[in-house]
């Protein structure tokens, strides 16, 4: 056991007092701290990718949620109001053109008072939400008479897979890095009817 070590130490440093050797040494010391700055970088930047297509069919989903008719909200919650469903397939639609996972996007369900929600399960285990909310309320004190209007919200909940986890271990061995966030984003707009 002991010449071994005493092997591998005349053999670093042997390596460490040539030239060529030294920058092998260097390069094995800095090549997977390399490797994990870019994958984190590029991982970064698909989150933030992610997040942006989230914004936008959040934002498309409530601004149709806001044109579509409140007429058919006030009937009983079965059958689904079309005006909730038209704004989950919109939603769906946009997620699919994207690029992202919708995680078969299933049936909606009421959860409160003009408050529906669908969700999925995609296959990185997560679930992914949708929350419509066609009647929140907010008011303008400021305004003479106060004013209340009347907003729709599209909310979404996705789980977002990091793929750092895998190089972590170049690094540290054994350690391990969360594989899923929760990306939520929500957007109003005014109904107009």
């Amino acid at each position: 056991m002991r010449l071994r070590k005493s092997m591998a130490d005349s053999i670093w440093k042997r390596l460490a007092s040539n030239a060529g050797g030294s920058q092998i040494v260097e390069f094995a010391v800095t090549a997977p701290l390399l490797v994990v700055f870019v994958v984190g970088i590029y991982d970064f930047g698909q989150a933030f990718n992610t997040r942006e297509k989230l914004n936008f069919s959040a934002r498309d989903g409530a601004r149709f949620a806001s044109t579509q008719p409140t007429s058919d909200l006030s009937q009983p919650a079965s059958p689904l109001p079309l005006s909730v469903t038209a704004v989950r397939d919109l939603v769906d639609a946009d997620l699919v053109a994207a690029g992202l996972n919708d995680c078969l996007l299933g049936a909606i369900t009421p959860t409160g008072s003009l408050v529906w929600t669908a969700t999925g399960t995609c296959p990185n285990g997560g679930t992914l939400t949708l929350t419509i909310n066609r009647g929140v309320v907010i008011q303008n004190p400021t305004a003479s008479p106060p004013v209340q209007q009347i907003l729709s919200r599209v909310e979404l909940q996705y789980p977002y897979q990091w793929q750092f986890n895998g190089v972590i271990q170049l690094v540290a061995p054994g350690a391990t890095y969360a594989g899923i966030t929760i990306i939520d984003t929500d957007a109003f707009a005014a109904n107009q009817d």
